[in-house]
């Protein structure tokens, strides 16, 4: 499997923009946040209406939600160009992923969105070529077809089996297309064989229980835990929630880094032998609610990469040290609301 790694937004942007500029046939774009602002360097909607006029398939399927700030005047001359444009809106669930394919033959993953004030943060998104584009193919097939999309040069892959076993495969909670491997179930049978490291990468930290016990269950067998987080998000309110839940899990014999920039990449590492990267937080809407897309892998050399970059994320952070912290008692209140509520999710 041919692969390429891009550890900040505006590295995998200049990926994704070269590969829909070399586009012969197709492209197929899913995205939670897609915006007309990166156009100073990279004017997505206009190679867009470029491609479409000059004869190319051009889809693209926007969360309503992440992309609320998206003109609608912009989405009309996508549509006047021959764009289909379709906004998924669901009054509670999101398409969360970021997916782009160019000719059924180039896949981009990960964490990425389109928009500017991303363009700065570390995050980490991922091209691909080779057998995992199908099973990718497969996955927008049927999310479009979940929001009305009618073209059977789409509709088609969606009805595709998918019996080949090969070491890299998608993940995604879209139930018709995840027989074989299912985000939640996928996570919580890597955590629970896990023998020796489990390192994890996520801007957001609200764990729905299950996740929470499968990683007090790790580090009760003598599995080190390691999450990423960043100290300071992007979402203030959200601070208090990671700080909360590091506090939480440190109990539990979690060790959490806090990164000096916003991180924004999802990653799981297990035992340094498997990877996951997707589109997916740590958290009860990812694992619960929004629809979700990663891609996980024992390919030697790209589990390799991802090693040595987490480690770079991970040495460049500050460890997060409970016992130097004097816990607020309204926090403690706090935690103990969690510990409370927690099993209803």
């Amino acid at each position: 499997m041919k692969y390429k790694l891009y550890t900040t937004s505006q590295k995998a942007w200049d990926g994704m923009f070269k590969s829909m500029k070399a586009a012969q046939k197709y492209i197929y774009l899913e995205m939670y946040i897609f915006l007309n602002d990166t156009n100073t360097t990279h004017n997505f909607l206009n190679l867009l209406k470029e491609k479409s006029r000059a004869g190319l398939e051009v889809v693209v399927v926007a969360d309503a939600y992440g992309s609320a700030s998206l003109k609608h005047e912009e989405v009309v001359k996508l549509k006047e160009a021959g764009v289909e444009f379709i906004y998924f809106s669901h009054w509670i669930r999101r398409t969360h992923r970021k997916i782009l394919i160019v000719d059924n033959k180039i896949a981009f993953l990960g964490g990425v969105n389109i928009s500017e004030k991303i363009r700065n943060w570390s995050d980490l998104q991922i091209r691909l070529e080779g057998q995992i584009v199908k099973p990718i193919l497969k996955s927008f097939a049927y999310n479009y077809q979940r929001v009305g999309g009618k073209k059977d040069s789409i509709l088609r892959y969606s009805r595709l089996p998918m019996t080949k076993k090969i070491k890299s495969w998608i993940i995604d909670n879209l139930v018709n297309t995840s027989k074989l491997y299912y985000l939640n179930t996928y996570y919580k049978e890597k955590i629970n064989a896990a023998q020796e490291l489990i390192q994890i990468v996520t801007p957001y930290l609200l764990p729905p229980r299950w996740l929470i016990a499968a990683l007090d269950d790790a580090c009760r067998r003598g599995v080190k835990v390691e999450i990423i987080i960043p100290n300071d998000t992007d979402v203030k309110g959200l601070n208090k929630v990671n700080y909360l839940n590091c506090c939480r899990l440190s109990a539990l014999g979690v060790d959490f880094f806090l990164t000096p920039t916003m991180n924004h990449a999802k990653i799981m590492i297990i035992d340094g032998a498997e990877g996951v990267i997707g589109s997916q937080n740590m958290d009860i809407v990812s694992f619960g609610l929004n629809v979700e897309a990663g891609v996980f892998f024992q390919q030697k050399d790209l589990v390799h990469d991802l090693k040595r970059i987490v480690g770079h994320w991970r040495d460049e952070s500050l460890r997060f040290n409970t016992k130097k912290l004097k816990i607020k008692r309204f926090d403690r209140i706090l935690i103990a609301f969690f510990k409370l509520f927690y099993p209803l999710f």
